[in-house]
């Protein structure tokens, strides 16, 4: 491999990009990846591609998301001779990667941004059908509320959105000094695997998150409250649920079955 032109570009905090150099960690992620033959892999913000590297040596098909420009064009030229990667120069939250693998679905892998990290997440869900399994490296914070079970301080919309489709795990925490720049917070690596079928009952997608970002949008609020004008107090009762109860304390499931007395109420 020729050697790179002059110094690497530098982190730009309009993109949030902490790039991620310590080798044992980047070890460990290969490893959760569990990359198969055949498999056609994905990373989101490959960076200066201290992972990609690891990943390049899968020999597997490989697309780079990337949408810092000079980075994109120092993947190109680091990547020239890989005939199996592929560079995208391209904000991630605009990506159809369908159009990656129309014939298989994609293992996705990234130090995801943790100034877009919750926005991305949402938007990968809506892509769920083209994913096989995803491992991403998140703010500490945001891992938790992945993995958050009903009742604890970190439940709340995001771990609702993401457990209805996905089975998650929290794998393994990361200290700061493992990037460059060292971010403020600890990271930790999660693994996201999607459902074959979603929790609860069947409900479209776009009335699921719209009640659960209303139900959380005042969460100290009862759901009494919270969804007041959205959803009437007898609704919420007929499917089973404590109205005075809060959104926090509700599993899944009960927001499922919510969605789906909603809108027989409304076809009724």
């Amino acid at each position: 491999m020729p050697p790179e032109p002059g110094p690497p570009p530098r982190p730009r905090k309009r993109f949030g990009q902490h790039f991620l150099h310590d080798p044992g960690v980047i070890s460990r992620i290969v490893e959760s990846i569990g990359t198969q033959p055949g498999e056609v892999l994905c990373e989101i913000g490959p960076g200066r591609g201290a992972l990609t590297d690891r990943l390049v040596k899968t020999g597997n098909v490989l697309h780079l998301l990337e949408i810092d420009r000079d980075l994109a064009a120092l993947l190109r030229k680091r990547y020239t001779d890989q005939t199996q990667v592929t560079v995208h120069e391209r904000d991630v939250l605009d990506a159809n990667l369908c159009s990656f693998s129309p014939n298989q679905p994609l293992v996705v892998v990234g130090n995801l941004p943790y100034n877009i990290a919750s926005v991305l997440l949402i938007r990968l869900l809506s892509q769920r059908l083209s994913i096989n399994r995803m491992v991403f490296m998140l703010q500490k914070e945001v891992a938790q509320r992945l993995v958050a079970e009903p009742g604890a301080s970190a439940f709340g919309r995001l771990s609702v959105m993401v457990n209805r489709v996905c089975e998650t795990r929290l794998l393994f925490d990361v200290g700061p000094g493992a990037f460059s720049p060292p971010p403020k917070v600890r990271s930790a690596v999660v693994s996201l695997k999607p459902r074959a079928e979603p929790l609860g009952r069947s409900v479209p997608d776009a009335a699921f998150e719209a009640l659960v970002r209303q139900a959380f949008s005042q969460r100290r609020k009862t759901l009494r409250n919270a969804l007041k004008g959205v959803c009437q107090a007898e609704t919420i009762a007929q499917a089973g649920i404590d109205p005075d109860t809060r959104p926090q304390t509700l599993t899944v499931q009960d927001f499922a079955r919510l969605v789906s007395q909603k809108l027989a109420d409304s076809d009724g």
